[in-house]
């Protein structure tokens, strides 16, 4: 912590905010360096996660700049209450990113049955008739794809009956009229809710 400067007073902060306004790019500067002790008082509450420091730290600065940048003077609000949301939102999205790279799925490790009771692949989901599809779809860049695509292509409903009907995200495995159950709808809908959400994500592979 000794080695970063020392936080701006309220009139110093003021002062150089109306200089950065007006287009002074060392004013810029000057907020983002002394507000580095902010950055460095954040990351002290996530080391505890095996992350490395200077990895946070460079994170939260990116998050530090972006706060300087957006920030709108004409709010009754400190830069650094601001920042300070600016610096964390950055790390968590950082870890979260980490965590979901790191995650290691294998495309034929069993993730469910179906309704007369075979195995099925994380593979029977994605594969293709294509004569690469293969290939393609082994790299780990398609598996997190995959799963961003869960996230973002499928609408509510049909996402959470993907993810319980095959245990996705170490969730648990339900049949078609289970789900139906918990979801007060027909099986048969849930089996159409199913079918339209693989269809989607066959689009991408």
């Amino acid at each position: 912590m000794k080695s970063f400067p020392q936080p701006l007073t309220a009139a110093e902060e003021q002062y150089y905010l109306q200089k950065y306004t007006e287009g002074d790019q060392e004013a810029k500067h000057i907020l983002i360096e002394r507000n580095m002790r902010l950055v460095a008082h954040i990351v002290r509450k996530y080391q505890s996660m095996d992350e490395e420091t200077e990895d946070l730290l460079s994170i939260g600065t990116i998050g530090l700049i972006k706060g300087v940048v957006t920030f709108n003077p004409d709010k009754a609000v400190r830069l650094g209450t601001y920042a300070a949301r600016c610096i964390e939102n950055e790390i968590l999205m950082y870890l979260r990113t980490r965590k979901k790279s790191a995650r290691d799925v294998s495309l034929y490790e069993p993730i469910g049955t179906d309704r007369e009771g075979n195995e099925i692949q994380l593979f029977d989901i994605i594969e293709s008739d294509t004569a690469d599809a293969h290939e393609k779809v082994a790299l780990g860049d398609d598996i997190r794809l995959l799963y961003s695509r869960i996230e973002t292509v499928l609408s509510p409903r049909e996402r959470l009956v993907l993810k319980m009907r095959y245990g996705l995200y170490n969730g648990d495995e339900f049949t078609q009229r289970e789900i139906a159950k918990k979801l007060g709808i027909s099986r048969s809908y849930v089996s159409r809710i199913e079918k339209s959400a693989i269809e989607k994500l066959r689009d991408y592979f």
